[in-house]
């Protein structure tokens, strides 16, 4: 099947893969960021919507599950928060730059960092889209006398357009099947490569690609799922073929999800 063909079945497959949707759980904290998990880490969460308790990443006997409506207190979020009203014109262009659908972008950075541009994981991880300094690196990034890497992660359309052309590398490394590039952008591309091409067996991985899929099922219209990009994006690789990037460790979901399962 070619890249293209795959990037095309590539709505179709989040409809009908097996449940990958799940419940949203989340919270606005007094800085007025959002927080959201797949499971209610503690009495703070509220459940946003429900989706299926159910998560099984095999793809190989597809059915069909009902897609999430668009839940009223998801929307509401978007609505009325200044942090993603000020960013979501970098969004729209990294987007369109990167033919990554924007919803899905909504999702993964509303999953990382509530829109918290200033956000710092325990492992540091920087801003919107919580990506290392090592990362950005490799994306071209350097420090300089009037700004570290990590400063410069903090400005929202450079975080942005490095964590888009990541996310884009990691869709095209694993064509057709979402929920590994999501998976990878968690956990690292190796680490989805060891398990075999599949998730790993780690629990804050599990619920991140939980979390991420299901907010991105919230936010995109069932009708627009099938509707998928005309050109297929090309993975950046290094010398030995691999995607250039890594996010291991990163630290940034919350505690109740950080147990890994080695």
């Amino acid at each position: 099947m070619s890249t293209l063909r795959n990037w095309t079945m590539l709505g179709l497959l989040l409809i009908s893969q097996h449940s990958a949707w799940a419940d949203v759980w989340g919270y606005i904290d007094p800085q007025g960021v959002v927080r959201f998990a797949s499971e209610q880490v503690d009495s703070r969460y509220e459940l946003y919507y429900k989706g299926d308790d159910s998560f099984d990443t095999a793809l190989d006997t597809p059915r069909a599950v009902t897609v999430p409506t668009v839940p009223a207190k998801l929307l509401a979020f978007f609505d009325i928060s200044p942090s993603y009203k000020l960013v979501k014109h970098h969004l729209r262009e990294a987007a369109s730059l990167n033919r990554i659908d924007y919803a899905l972008l909504q999702a993964l950075i509303v999953a990382e960092s509530g829109f918290n541009s200033a956000a710092v994981s325990p492992k540091g991880a920087v801003g919107l889209m919580q990506i290392m300094p090592a990362t950005a690196e490799r994306y071209g990034l350097v420090g300089d006398a009037n700004a570290t890497i990590e400063q410069k992660l903090t400005d929202p359309k450079t975080n942005i357009r490095i964590g888009t052309r990541y996310l884009r590398d990691l869709i095209a490394m694993f064509p057709g099947q979402l929920q590994l590039a999501v998976a990878s952008y968690n956990a690292g591309e190796g680490a989805v490569q060891r398990a075999g091409n599949q998730i790993p067996n780690y629990k804050e991985t599990q619920a991140y690609v939980k979390t991420v899929l299901s907010l991105y099922g919230g936010l995109r219209p069932p009708e627009a799922m099938v509707e998928q990009r005309r050109r297929a994006p090309q993975a950046r690789l290094s010398a030995n073929g691999a995607v250039l990037g890594g996010a291991v460790g990163r630290g940034n979901m919350p505690a109740g999800t950080l147990v890994a399962n080695e």
